[in-house]
């Protein structure tokens, strides 16, 4: 049940209605899910779009480990919305099926590609402990490099608010989808 509802154009104040036009001019498109909650507090919404602009589509993670962590975050938060958002950008970006079918039902992927791993190592450590030890880390910079995982961290931190604002406020993929995430 969405508990907060998206503002109506004519219910946006100037401020929003600045916001909502940047948003919607840039690679997003359109203002929907988490961006709409956040419409609510423009300030939020201005600082947190362009963080997300930068996380998505100016990072230095390519568009298929952008993509996987972003389902991996996803599934942390069983965050439906973004499933529903992400999973068919992850598979034209060149996630496998079979790798997006394990993380869909909480089961180990059988990653073929080593930066596939490290990331799933990685983001699933940080989750579970709040930090990664020190041999996963180094194996993370020798696979990905330094930029990849201070981009990777910069990720995670912002799909993290991203979940919690779907969760919290109830944000439901628009198309009535049914569920998707098989709870572990």
């Amino acid at each position: 049940m969405e508990r907060l509802k998206p503002l109506k154009p004519e219910e946006l104040t100037p401020e929003q209605q600045e916001v909502h036009a940047a948003i919607a001019s840039g690679p997003r498109g359109q203002v929907r899910g988490p961006l709409a909650m956040w419409l609510h507090r423009p300030g939020l919404a201005n600082r947190a779009q362009a963080l997300g602009q930068y996380c998505r589509y100016d990072s230095s993670l390519s568009p298929r480990q952008s993509e996987l962590a972003i389902l991996l975050m996803a599934r942390t938060w069983m965050s439906e919305f973004e499933w529903w958002a992400h999973k068919p950008i992850a598979l034209k970006a060149g996630v496998t099926e079979d790798v997006v079918e394990a993380i869909r039902t909480g089961r180990e992927p059988a990653f073929v590609k080593e930066d596939e791993r490290v990331i799933h190592e990685f983001l699933r450590e940080l989750h579970a402990t709040r930090n990664v030890p020190d041999e996963l880390y180094q194996r993370a910079i020798a696979v990905l490099g330094k930029d990849k995982v201070v981009d990777l961290v910069g990720l995670a931190g912002y799909y993290t608010l991203i979940s919690m604002t779907i969760n919290v406020f109830g944000v439901v993929p628009p198309d009535g989808s049914a569920p998707e995430l098989v709870r572990a």
